[in-house]
């Protein structure tokens, strides 16, 4: 096979839910151990990246807020990094705190999140914090923010998308329930710029690239890359996009494109 690494999205690629299929984990390994390496590419922060490796048995340079992060577990240091600018958030604040919506805000060292009523802790993480409302930050703006809510969302496309349009990236995604939830981040931030960054630092080229994902902030990945594997459940414009389409994330889909690419050499 020539391809030297894959990069892999979390949330409708490699993960079902929470968890990583057993499908996935042996495929993945197998390919590890011939040479491959995995660069975790997710719109969540690093912290959930970094727990999906200690599942595969690696610490490797991953993408994390949709690609306004490249981070390097190994020397604890940013490759790459971008905040949303402080004008726009101030606004996206204000809308957010105005309506019901779960807002995911991930900045430097934390993330918050702001809902309405305080969750029961099994709901939070260890990095997560609950706010009521949000405030700005001294020195800390967001790098990324994940909105989910009907009327916080429309707002914020009908008020924020075209005003920002130079400013910020605006996109649909699928989290973790697999609801459709948006993903917001500096215009300089986003996947495709990320694997270009995260490929320089380990000396790779995109083509060596194989991109896995299911979601429209997945595409610039899937352009650079010298491949791209859907997964079964993707949007018609995703599976388009690629290369090739596996099964559904929730059967091992990321497993199965592996499993081909191991006995084939490619698609």
């Amino acid at each position: 096979m020539r391809y030297r690494a894959f990069a892999i999205d979390l949330d409708g690629t490699l993960l079902a839910g929470e968890d990583v299929p057993q499908a996935n984990i042996d495929a993945l390994k197998e390919a590890i151990a011939q040479g491959v390496r995995v660069i975790i590419a997710t719109a969540r922060w690093k912290e959930k990246a970094l727990e999906v490796q200690a599942k595969l048995g690696i610490r490797e340079t991953l993408i994390a807020c949709s690609g306004a992060q490249v981070f390097d577990p190994e020397t604890g240091k940013d490759v790459f990094a971008a905040r949303l600018p402080a004008d726009f958030t101030r606004e996206m604040f204000a809308i957010c705190n105005e309506e019901r919506c779960i807002a995911t805000i991930t900045g430097g060292t934390s993330v918050r999140v702001k809902l309405d009523g305080e969750p029961v802790g099994a709901m939070m993480g260890d990095e997560m914090n609950w706010v009521p409302q949000l405030e700005m930050l001294d020195g800390d703006l967001p790098r990324i923010g994940a909105i989910q809510g009907s009327k916080a969302v429309t707002r914020i496309k009908d008020e924020l998308q075209a005003k920002y349009a130079n400013k910020v990236n605006i996109f649909d995604s699928i989290g973790p329930t697999g609801r459709i939830i948006i993903t917001i981040t500096a215009k300089v931030a986003e996947k495709g710029t990320a694997l270009i960054a995260a490929c320089a630092y380990l000396e790779l080229q995109p083509e060596d690239v194989v991109a896995f994902g299911d979601a429209e902030n997945d595409l610039a990945m899937f352009r650079l890359a010298g491949a791209a594997v859907a997964m079964g459940q993707a949007s018609d414009e995703v599976k388009a996009a690629a290369d090739f389409v596996s099964v559904p994330n929730d059967q091992g889909g990321v497993g199965h494109a592996v499993r081909h690419l191991l006995e084939h050499g490619g698609f």
